[in-house]
């Protein structure tokens, strides 16, 4: 049977991935050659740059890809506090360990270039976000009277540079770390008591607005699944160097919350930025129970279908603006420093 030009271009695509793993596994990422990964793919060079714009965005499209695909245990021991779930984060990363041989010029090529050291650190502050909420929800922080309020994001930052720096460890020095030390350490992590708060940022104006809100399906990388964000909440859309912004919405409103990642070079960043939201969300669902799984529904949308449906046609790295949806329909938008937050604190529509 003849295939579309869309299926045969997925088709092509997963050929190049394979063909690119391979490489990468047998040569490393340095020495892995485009025109060998188009001979082992029986492609030209030219059908692999018309799906990947180079050999990094092709490296970090192999790594999320392995990464979104790995098999979660079939019955995951999810922790019940904070001690219990942060031993359970801990394991399920140092379980992934002997796979990092591949990832072990990770690191280097993020750090190479502006173009992806600040992305990738917003991405880690979007990931400590995350993983703080889920510890919130097991133990709630509750601040003393009059104080602003309380979080555990500096907490999530700590346990995350220990899983991070045992994986850079376990590629660049075999044997040297013991994987266990790694999960005791996480552990003892969760009685650290740090002076940790958040405070709300000064509101942008919010516009009123009266449409429809018709959303595309979409992935939420939290859970892992496709769901339509049809519901009554707040939409923000972040470009990737603005990914720490998202916890102005999340702090402010009590309903639902989700983040549309967008940036300008999609062929490259996309991948990075789903496969850091992987290698924490897969953990998260393995070690949290579902209760304790953050509310924020995190969408990395590549096409900028999202955006566009919230009336953000054109996308940059720098993008920040918030839509309140309600009953169906778009209520109120923002743009700017402070968006998330002025149009989940329900503040007062500029008429």
């Amino acid at each position: 049977m003849r295939l579309s030009r869309a299926e045969a271009q997925e088709r092509n695509r997963a050929r190049v991935l394979d063909a690119a793993r391979a490489e990468f596994v047998e040569r490393g990422f340095r020495d892995a050659k485009v025109d060998m990964i188009a001979q082992r793919a029986e492609l030209t060079r030219g059908a692999v740059y018309s799906n990947f714009p180079g050999k990094r965005a092709l490296y970090f499209a192999v790594l999320a890809d392995l990464a979104e695909r790995a098999t979660p245990p079939s019955n995951p021991q999810r922790g019940a506090d904070r001690r219990a779930a942060l031993g359970a984060l801990a394991r399920a990363w140092v379980t992934s360990l002997s796979h990092d041989a591949l990832a072990r010029d990770f690191l280097p090529e993020v750090a190479a270039e502006e173009v992806t050291r600040r992305p990738f650190t917003q991405l880690m502050k979007l990931d400590a976000v995350l993983l703080s909420l889920a510890l919130e929800a097991l133990d709630p922080v509750v601040p003393p009277p009059g104080s602003p309020p309380a979080r555990v994001v500096r907490l999530a930052e700590i346990v995350l540079a220990t899983l991070h720096g045992a994986s850079g460890l376990a590629a660049a020095a075999p044997g040297f770390l013991e994987p266990f030390d790694v999960i005791s350490a996480c552990e003892q992590l969760a009685d650290l008591e740090l002076n940790d708060w958040w405070a709300a940022p000064p509101g942008a104006v919010v516009l009123p607005e009266d449409r429809p809100w018709a959303p595309p399906v979409v992935v939420d990388l939290v859970r892992g699944e496709e769901v339509t964000p049809d519901e009554n909440g707040v939409v923000v859309v972040l470009g990737l160097n603005r990914l720490a912004a998202v916890e102005e919405a999340v702090r402010t409103t009590g309903g639902r919350v989700t983040l549309a990642m967008v940036t300008g070079t999609p062929g490259e960043l996309a991948p990075l930025a789903r496969l850091v939201l992987a290698r924490l969300c897969v953990g998260l669902r393995q070690a949290f129970p579902v209760g304790a799984w953050p509310r924020l529904r995190v969408v990395c949308d590549e096409t900028g279908a999202l955006a566009g449906a919230a009336g953000v046609p054109s996308v940059s790295d720098e993008t920040e603006t918030a839509i309140r949806v309600e009953g169906g329909r778009v209520v109120a938008r923002a743009e700017g420093s402070g968006a998330g937050h002025a149009v989940s604190s329900g503040a007062r529509v500029r008429t």
